[in-house]
């Protein structure tokens, strides 16, 4: 619900404030004194287009800023896609510059005027001469002909768009899986032939680096075996070898180890390192002996190597890359293979989903046709008390194609005169007639529409006082569930208001601005008067207007 407006110097407005209240806000005021102009600065803040007339002359710039109490509102997810902090109240700003710049804010955020305009469209529906009516979008007839049936048409609709993404996924996973199979299809022998090259040469983990080593090794073993060689014969071989020194000095060492516990250590570190030495020169022996390689086992090693490079650079240049493209390939091979089975599958899972689409979405129509026959017959009863006297509202149906919401497409028809063929609101209706469907329509879905604020201008438009009454009385009982403000110049309808506002125009030498005033009993008594009487108001007419006041608080 909106709870303040503040407007700064937009058109004749120099600076206005007002601050809305639940139940039904009326709004009078003299012709040209500036009720239509709050109505487009309102429409502005909610995300209309704007013009740079709207810059109070000799201004730099027109503000409109907007408090919203947005309780039961769930705006969170909206506020979440742009980054915005969900916060009470809600605060919407709009500016316009004289030179044509823009600017959108929301709790103090810059936002785009696309998005603004998307909230905004939950908080307040606007009804008259704007281009907030909801009513003149086709898109919306269906919404609100399947909040008039919700009960039964809700389930119905869910079922038809589980059925309806249901079939998009099967088709949709059917299509993938044929366009892989044909291209697959003149791939399995490519991936085959792959497959049988890489399981023959029966690659070893890490076996690329194993062989690098092997080969380096052999193509090396000539000076490896001279180097070993020697450093056998100097530590073990000779007659004068290391070993031979160390072995008669450690013999020694045995024969005086008995003086001292220092001698004992160092024998016994002799002796350790004799045997270690004795180790090591067997350890050279072998290992030079084992250095005896063939020319044709170098071929090999050098072959191998290159067969694994030769592959690693056609399946992506490591061993792993090699592994990889193996278990990758054998899981397409094995697809394509079985692709058949899985076709299948997914034909007949289409085919369910089809045949179920088909009933739940004829079910739908059905159901749409029933409400709408009573919708259409509910509103022309309301039509012809807000004195659409040979007033016809007709719910057109035509099918489509399938979509989540069913085959229906829905579209609200009117004739407002006799002998006259339904044709799109959008045709026929003007301003006022527009506002006084709205209001038909409000009055009977009610509380359905998630739609907190409305708004209404020129919903008294070419309509008698008895009419007015009606309207008004209207008006209160939509204001039960809605928070209602409605700009009007008829008595009959400003009585019904819980909260009245005057609009006055002040003019100087200067400048003329508007002026905005909340009406208590007795002034709200003048207000009243004033509209029933003309500008001079008689004593006649205060009474009247007492009369006016008291009878449309008893209807309520």
């Amino acid at each position: 619900m909106i709870t303040h407006i503040s407007i700064q110097d937009f058109a004749i407005i120099k600076e206005l404030s007002m601050d809305l209240h639940p139940g039904l806000n009326i709004v009078t005021g003299e012709t040209g004194a500036g009720k239509s102009i709050i109505i487009e600065a309102i429409s502005m803040a909610l995300g209309s287009r704007a013009d740079t007339d709207y810059v109070r002359t000799g201004c730099e710039k027109a503000t409109v800023t907007m408090l919203v109490d947005e309780e039961g509102m769930e705006l969170g997810s909206i506020l979440e896609e742009a980054g915005i902090a969900e916060e009470s109240p809600l605060i919407l700003q709009r500016q316009i510059s004289a030179v044509g710049k823009n600017m959108c804010r929301v709790n103090g955020s810059i936002v785009p005027l696309s998005f603004l305009n998307k909230l905004c469209k939950c908080i307040a529906d606007i009804h008259g001469q704007y281009d907030h009516q909801s009513l003149l979008n086709t898109d919306h007839h269906l919404e609100l002909l399947d909040l008039y049936g919700k009960e039964e048409i809700a389930p119905v609709r869910q079922m038809t768009a589980d059925f309806f993404r249901g079939y998009e996924q099967s088709a949709s996973a059917l299509d993938q899986l044929q366009k892989r199979l044909a291209d697959g299809e003149r791939q399995k022998d490519l991936m085959r032939y792959e497959l049988e090259e890489i399981r023959t040469t029966a690659i070893l983990p890490g076996e690329d680096e194993m062989l690098e080593e092997e080969i380096r090794l052999m193509q090396n073993s000539e000076k490896i075996y001279e180097v070993l060689t020697a450093s056998y014969d100097a530590l073990y071989a000779d007659e004068s070898s290391i070993s031979t020194i160390l072995g008669k000095t450690v013999r020694e060492f045995s024969g005086i180890e008995a003086y001292s516990e220092q001698i004992r250590e160092i024998a016994a570190v002799l002796n350790d390192t004799y045997y270690n030495l004795e180790d090591l020169g067997h350890t050279l022996r072998q290992y030079r002996d084992s250095m005896n390689f063939s020319p044709n086992e170098l071929d090999d090693k050098i072959s191998r190597s290159d067969l694994l490079e030769k592959l690693k650079r056609k399946y992506g240049g490591s061993l792993e890359s090699i592994f990889a493209y193996e278990a990758k390939a054998e899981k397409e091979l094995e697809k394509i293979e079985h692709a058949d089975e899985e076709i299948e599958r997914l034909k007949k899972q289409k085919a369910l989903f089809s045949e179920q689409l088909r009933a739940a979405s004829c079910r739908l129509h059905d159901l749409r046709i029933h409400y709408g026959k009573l919708l259409s017959e509910t509103i022309t009863t309301e039509l012809k008390a807000l004195d659409f006297k040979d007033g016809l509202f007709v719910t057109d149906i035509q099918t489509g194609a399938f979509t989540a919401k069913g085959t229906d497409r829905v579209e609200f028809l009117i004739s407002a005169n006799k002998g006259e063929s339904p044709k799109p609101l959008a045709k026929i209706a003007s301003g006022g007639e527009l506002s006084r469907i709205m209001l038909a329509m409000k009055r009977i879905i009610g509380d359905l529409d998630r739609i907190p604020t409305m708004i209404f201008d020129e919903i008294d438009s070419g309509i008698s006082g008895a009419t007015a009454g009606i309207v008004g009385k209207k008006l209160r009982e939509i204001a039960k569930s809605h928070q209602v403000v409605c700009i009007t110049h008829l008595p009959q309808i400003a009585a019904f208001g819980h909260h009245h506002y005057r609009i006055e125009k002040i003019s100087d030498e200067i400048s003329t601005h508007t002026t905005v005033t909340p009406l208590g009993p007795e002034e709200r008594v003048e207000e009243i008067a004033r509209l029933l009487s003309g500008t001079v108001v008689t004593e006649q007419a205060r009474v009247s207007a007492g009369e006016l006041l008291a009878l449309s608080e008893a209807q309520c």
